[in-house]
């Protein structure tokens, strides 16, 4: 894993169902709080991508569970980039109640211009952070073309 983010929290009461057991939707929340935390960390908050004119739309979300997150829990989410293609990218995710793995994931991510909300390439002024966080690239596209 290259660059990586963290982000500590508490868990909510609001976050678990009645049994005191963090509801699934939560987990994903939990995965964006760890990779615009990242986006920053890179020196491109997600707010300045959107101001450029970019969106990382979700294509796709998978989570896996290994053991309940409960109300009161110290958790740690942690987020990296696994890899950048010219159009698309992948965020992995984990999250951990001290050493125990309680959960992992990934978040698939089309880039769309803002305005039209149609796909295009990874946005030149944004390629070089990108691709220095991914563990792998496929990227191939041509070096300034936006669209």
């Amino acid at each position: 894993m290259k660059q990586h983010a963290e982000v500590e929290l508490e868990v909510r009461y609001a976050e678990t169902d009645q049994m005191g057991i963090v509801h699934h939707a939560n987990y994903l929340v939990w995965f964006e709080l760890a990779r615009t935390r990242l986006c920053l960390e890179a020196g491109k908050p997600y707010p300045q991508i959107e101001d450029l004119g970019y969106l990382m739309i979700i294509t796709q979300a998978q989570q896996n569970y290994r053991l309940a997150a409960r109300y009161g829990d110290q958790i740690k989410v942690i987020g990296w980039l696994d890899w950048v293609s010219s159009r698309s990218l992948q965020f992995g995710y984990q999250v951990k109640r001290e050493e125990q793995i309680l959960s992992t994931g990934y978040t698939r991510h089309l880039w769309v211009k803002r305005e039209s909300h149609r796909p295009c390439r990874i946005p030149a002024s944004l390629r070089e952070t990108f691709l220095s966080l991914a563990d792998q690239t496929e990227f191939t596209g041509p070096e300034n073309r936006d669209s």
